[in-house]
């Protein structure tokens, strides 16, 4: 059985990071701002191959003499770390590819450029490295907007390289031009379209920087061709210049010490965790802080693998579709530690009902990001390892049984569970089957929709990384892809893409990715011939008017097998066990097609201005738990 392994950059111990959060500078506005001279700044985390996040030391420099654009470009990669890139050639960034042929760097060929950006995103949520992308100019680049969307809503650190026309031609309609810039502003944490090859190192530099620190997200850099093929005839200054570019470490000690006596007096608290702890590898500290102040602990979809599921503080996810005990327990607390969260509304519900009797505290390295949605009672702006780190120091144990034992009973009256009575397997029950073969030691990618959902219901949590899923954005046709970039980043380990039929179908024709390069990708196609999330909707709100939501799907094991991948058909709820464990045995790719029931919904659901208390439990206030079911004959 494959396990995880420690991601880059994982976090050595809890009491490192006190050490070095000790010796950080203890002033008011606890910040570090970029110098112009980035020698001297203090950016020196290492990467993989030991080099600091800067590449090679910055300054004048002869290095990039007589180099044209693509030769720095692949030269600098390479500085910074780099091993792995995706993409697709075309005639604007050909300099570019041509450079790639001397085999700097691991570049995944794929089928569609879209496909290249969910591949560096899921990349990069399984590695903690920034993902690359290197695609052509006009269609390439645009085709690569649905990716950095979905990496800004969910601030995942990617660097999209993309050709551009020629810069005397920029502007005159020219073949394959499209103002890349201007499209792609709106979805980036920064972007830009060089003009000068004596400007690509200390853009290239920018770009690592601000990808990679503070909220990560993505980057986007523009190149003409000029700029690819013309040399570089002088010393140049690489150094990076980010006036006003602010990176928050440590939180502000004074707000710590608030926060620390509201969680320690308080009664009910409940710690809120979301995609920002597994950013920032604040796992260890959040499962301390857990421990040792006796406070249960609800993830949002990005927040998963934070905390231990297994452990008995844990309340699973929260939110629309998330566990009954952990919305009552949010309602109900009388303090809420939000932890790299951003109180998004399919985690709030209706924002007037939302936590009505906590105080709240915000930790988050995002200063725009607090009080935005909800009103928060302490803030602590900072990196969230750092801060919990130092929280952890000053949290006091409490038993709160009373709060415990309501946790308890209502944990024991809504678990996640479904009526085992149609033909077809329910889907819950293949994921359960997928959970019980991996013991969750896996890395799993979604596509959108109700599959994403009972696989953030029903299997377990253990680790960080392991939930590879597109939740700001909800992209459909994520799952596949981002399969493919973490298996990249992580080989040797498992990787499953859990998808939907509709989600997969939109990016399938990246199974000849998977051929190409030998991934043992394993996906497992939740077949309900719907798209299921629009099913339920149009079913629950809209009288049952099923208006273009059913699918009509070829034979998806069929279709594996003329990518020369393994395909599997499961349509009978007795071999949905032994399927799913003949998929992960198989050293190759694999595409498992279960059949699965139409019908079924998603529950707890909190329907559209309600509060977390105004569930919809369905299934959930009327089923048996689901240890009184054996997997394999769910009779």
């Amino acid at each position: 059985m494959s396990t995880l392994t420690p991601p880059t950059g994982a976090p050595k111990s809890v009491g490192a990071a006190r050490n070095k959060n000790k010796n950080a500078e203890r002033s008011e506005a606890r910040s570090v701002e970029p110098k112009s001279d980035a020698r001297n700044q203090g950016v020196t985390a290492e990467s993989s191959t030991g080099l600091p996040v800067l590449g090679a030391p910055t300054g004048r420099t002869n290095r990039y003499v007589g180099k044209t654009g693509a030769e720095i470009m692949l030269q600098m990669l390479v500085e910074h770390g780099v091993t792995d890139a995706f993409g697709y050639p075309g005639g604007a960034i050909l300099p570019t590819f041509d450079q790639l042929y001397k085999n700097q760097i691991n570049f995944i060929l794929v089928r569609h450029e879209q496909g290249a950006g969910h591949m560096a995103d899921g990349y990069a949520r399984a590695t903690g490295k920034p993902g690359i992308v290197i695609v052509t100019s006009g269609p390439g680049a645009t085709n690569t907007v649905t990716p950095l969307a979905t990496a800004y809503m969910d601030s995942i650190p990617m660097i999209v390289f993309s050709g551009q026309v020629r810069t005397y031609m920029i502007g005159n309609d020219a073949f394959q031009e499209a103002d890349v810039t201007g499209i792609t502003r709106p979805v980036t944490k920064r972007n830009y379209l060089v003009k000068s090859v004596n400007d690509l190192p200390r853009i290239i530099n920018e770009a690592f920087i601000i990808a990679t620190t503070g909220r990560p997200g993505p980057v986007l850099i523009d190149l003409p061709v000029d700029v690819t093929t013309s040399k570089v005839e002088q010393m140049i200054d690489d150094t990076p210049y980010l006036p006003g570019y602010k990176v928050y470490r440590a939180g502000h000690s004074r707000m710590i010490k608030q926060a620390m006596e509201l969680i320690n007096r308080a009664e009910r608290p409940v710690l809120y965790v979301g995609g920002g702890a597994i950013i920032s590898d604040a796992w260890a500290e959040v499962r301390e802080l857990a421990k040792k102040a006796n406070i249960p602990c609800t993830t949002t979809l990005l927040g998963m693998g934070a905390f231990d599921e297994h452990n008995p503080l844990s309340l699973h996810m929260l939110g629309m579709h998330g566990s009954a005990y952990a919305n009552y327990a949010v309602q109900e607390s009388d303090c809420l530690i939000a932890v790299g969260a951003r109180f998004d509304d399919r985690v709030t519900g209706n924002l007037k009902l939302f936590a009505p009797k906590a105080r709240i505290i915000h930790v988050d390295v995002d200063p725009s990001s607090i009080s935005k949605n909800v009103k928060v009672d302490v803030p602590v702006v900072g990196d969230a390892k750092l801060c919990l780190a130092e929280m952890c120091e000053l949290a006091e144990y409490r038993p709160r049984e009373a709060w415990l034992e309501q946790i308890k009973a209502w944990k024991q009256k809504f678990p996640f569970t479904y009526h085992d009575d149609s033909p077809l397997p329910k889907p819950q029950a293949i994921i359960e089957a997928i959970n019980q073969v991996t013991e969750g030691k896996a890395y799993f990618t979604t596509g959108v929709g109700q599959h994403q959902m009972w696989a953030a219901q029903f299997i377990r949590w253990r680790f960080p990384r392991s939930m590879i899923t597109s939740g700001g954005l909800g992209t459909m046709g994520y799952g596949l892809p981002a399969a493919i970039g973490a298996q990249v980043g992580r080989p040797g380990e498992l990787v499953i893409d859990i998808d939907g039929d509709a989600s997969y179908i939109m990016t399938a024709m990246e199974l000849a990715t998977i051929r190409q390069f030998n991934l043992p990708v394993k996906v497992a196609i939740l077949n309900n011939r719907f798209q299921g999330m629009v099913r339920q909707w149009q079913q629950l709100f809209y009288g049952g008017r099923f208006s273009n939501s059913e699918m009509v799907n070829p034979d998806f094991a069929a279709m594996a097998e003329s990518f020369g991948i393994r395909g599997m058909r499961c349509t009978r709820k007795e071999d949905v066990l032994k399927t799913v464990e003949e998929m992960v045995k198989h050293p190759g790719p694999c595409v498992v097609d279960f059949l699965c029931e139409t019908a079924e919904n998603v529950y707890p659901m909190v329907p559209s201005g309600k509060g977390l208390h105004e569930m919809e439990l369905g299934v959930v206030a009327s089923a048996p738990p689901n240890s009184a079911r054996e997997l394999g004959s769910l009779a």
